[in-house]
């Protein structure tokens, strides 16, 4: 490997001030970016103040559209860290209809693009929990629809004993739609509506990305280029759930166009990733294709985190093995576990063991589990702390419950 990307000893790094650009790329999230900057805030102090150094966070000093600037005192080193979120939360509010008709109609549209290809069955062979997930919405808004029906039905019944047939359905048309309505304005309790939309997003091209996507996609590419002309040590990519596989695209898109000769050291770090939820779909030829080409890379590390506790993701499956593009010569990602059950204390994982949506962002959290111990994964340690990802995880082995068996019924890497 060229000389300029070897990454320093933890010697080296601890003499001088390691530069690092941050860029986040969220998930299916509606709302706006602020909300990781405050949870950046929040929870990078808890966990300093829990791991005994320091981190500081004042206002971005980079031309993104929305990011803020770290400064870290950690494990004897200094680290100045620029972090920007990657923005498709328009997109997403675009996608997410407010009608409720069209939500029912994607709920079937979503439904058949899993069970008639297939893809679901390949799924309940890796993890009961993200299957359970993506069935919610479909199970949930169809009872909601079942109850709306049968209390139209009741009401309907005793307006037409008591009137005339025509008033009973009149009646009965309005209590079915005032249940729907109801049922939508508490959504933001259960979510159904805000799965069926996450699911649909890439269900409905059969998992191909949505021309808006590509189009923002090929944005962050040009911004993470230029990141790695400049002075960094480490330019650390950071894809969460959905964002994981939206991070593969770009970044294998990126290599395939070429690096900077001299170049910060590149990373990816995908967290809670549900990429089999589109990798298994028939139209995923892309995706398919970007998971086999930077498996193999050696210009990137990448460093895979889920954990069994999350329900919500593709826990320790390997993403590149389990959709069966895996090349002979695989090198990542490396299967490394959360194990929430012991990185969080057990006062805390009891309060948090069925908030299932709140531990799915537990990857960005304190660990209130660590009390100091590096060698346990650290949000804060790997984006402010003076190791590249590299060298934190040099030598580490993978999590010996990965899953690695190929059981995606589409393999196909070109249409």
């Amino acid at each position: 490997m060229d000389q300029d990307l070897l990454e320093p000893t933890p010697v080296e790094a601890a003499a001088r001030t390691f530069r690092r650009r941050v860029f986040y790329i969220p998930g299916y999230d509606p709302i706006h970016p602020r909300r990781y900057r405050e949870l950046y805030r929040k929870e990078g102090t808890e966990q300093a103040r829990l791991g005994g150094y320091s981190i500081d966070q004042t206002a971005k000093t980079t031309k993104g559209p929305f990011g803020w600037h770290v400064t870290g005192q950690i494990e004897g080193g200094r680290v100045e860290a620029d972090v920007e979120v990657l923005v498709w939360s328009d997109i997403v509010r675009d996608s997410m209809s407010n009608s409720i008709l069209a939500t029912y109609t994607q709920l079937v549209r979503t439904a058949w693009a899993y069970i008639g290809s297939g893809a679901l069955i390949g799924l309940i062979k890796l993890r009961k929990g993200p299957t359970i997930a993506a069935l919610y919405p479909i199970t949930f808004l169809t009872l909601q629809l079942l109850a709306a029906v049968l209390a139209g039905g009741a009401v309907a019944a005793l307006v037409a004993a008591f009137t005339h047939w025509t008033l009973g359905l009149i009646a009965f048309a309005a209590v079915v739609t005032a249940g729907l309505r109801w049922f939508r304005s508490v959504d933001h309790k259960v979510y159904a509506y805000y799965l069926m939309h996450d699911y649909a997003f890439s269900a409905l091209s059969g998992g191909a990305n949505p021309p808006a996507l590509e189009t923002r996609m090929a944005e962050f590419r040009a911004a993470i280029r230029a990141a790695l002309e400049q002075d960094f040590d480490e330019v650390l990519v950071v894809g969460h759930s959905s964002g994981a596989h939206v991070g593969i695209s770009i970044l294998a898109d990126l290599i395939r166009g070429g690096l900077p000769l001299h170049r910060p050291a590149l990373a990816f770090l995908t967290l809670g990733q549900v990429v089999p939820m589109v990798s298994f779909l028939p139209g995923a030829h892309r995706l398919r294709a970007d998971l086999r080409y930077l498996s193999a890379r050696e210009e990137i590390t990448w460093v895979d985190v889920t954990a069994p506790g999350d329900g919500c993701a593709f826990a320790l499956c390997d993403p590149v093995a389990v959709s069966g593009v895996a090349p002979p010569n695989q090198r990542w990602p490396l299967i490394v576990s959360a194990a929430f059950t012991q990185t969080l204390s057990p006062q805390r994982w009891k309060a948090l063991r069925w908030r299932f949506f709140r531990l799915h962002f537990q990857y960005l959290c304190a660990f209130d589990g660590l009390r100091g111990r590096p060698g346990e994964f650290d949000y804060f340690r790997i984006t402010a702390g003076p190791l590249t990802l590299a060298e934190r995880f040099r030598g580490r082995a993978a999590s010996a419950s990965r899953i690695t068996k190929a059981v995606n019924p589409h393999t196909g890497l070109a249409p």
